[in-house]
């Protein structure tokens, strides 16, 4: 879809505005409307020094929305910001935000809600432990905090 240069500001503008988006998904949109390459580094330099774009930002508040509301682990949200091609530097920044009480809390949280999903299944303990520990790490959270959970809730 091809749209005029004058046309394609406003509208990147206003897709920034919205809500917090990397250079990435930016670049990406303005590709998509056939946007010159040249032109394109140009309206995210232009959206950079008037504040619609900040990588820093969108790594911050990204961390924050897919930790607290989809409840994603350290390790899903890191490669989702890699993907968006976020420095490294950036996403450590950013995960810093989250709270490790906070973190572990939430873990413990979605293992037990698994553990009552399974619990009218006739499976083994064991088998039960297995199935947590995968939809755990689906999520994104750390095998050793994994285990952790699991040690205290069967234990129990």
């Amino acid at each position: 879809m091809k749209v005029a240069t004058e046309v394609a500001k406003l509208k990147i503008e206003a897709f920034c505005a919205y809500q917090d988006r990397s250079s990435y998904d930016v670049r990406s949109k303005l590709r998509d409307w056939e946007i010159a390459e040249e032109q394109v580094e140009l309206f995210v330099n232009e959206l950079i020094s008037d504040g619609f774009l900040n990588d820093q930002r969108f790594a911050c508040s990204f961390v924050s929305g897919k930790f607290r509301i989809k409840k994603w682990g350290r390790n899903k949200i890191k490669a989702q910001l890699r993907f968006k091609k976020i420095s490294v530097e950036m996403v450590a920044q950013a995960l810093k935000e989250i709270d490790a009480k906070e973190y572990w809390e939430t873990l413990i949280y979605l293992a037990e809600k698994k553990f009552k999903e399974l619990a009218s299944k006739k499976d083994s303990d064991w088998n039960k432990r297995i199935k947590i520990a995968r939809f755990l790490a689906q999520k994104g959270y750390e095998n050793d905090l994994i285990n952790d959970a699991l040690d205290q809730h069967f234990s129990e």
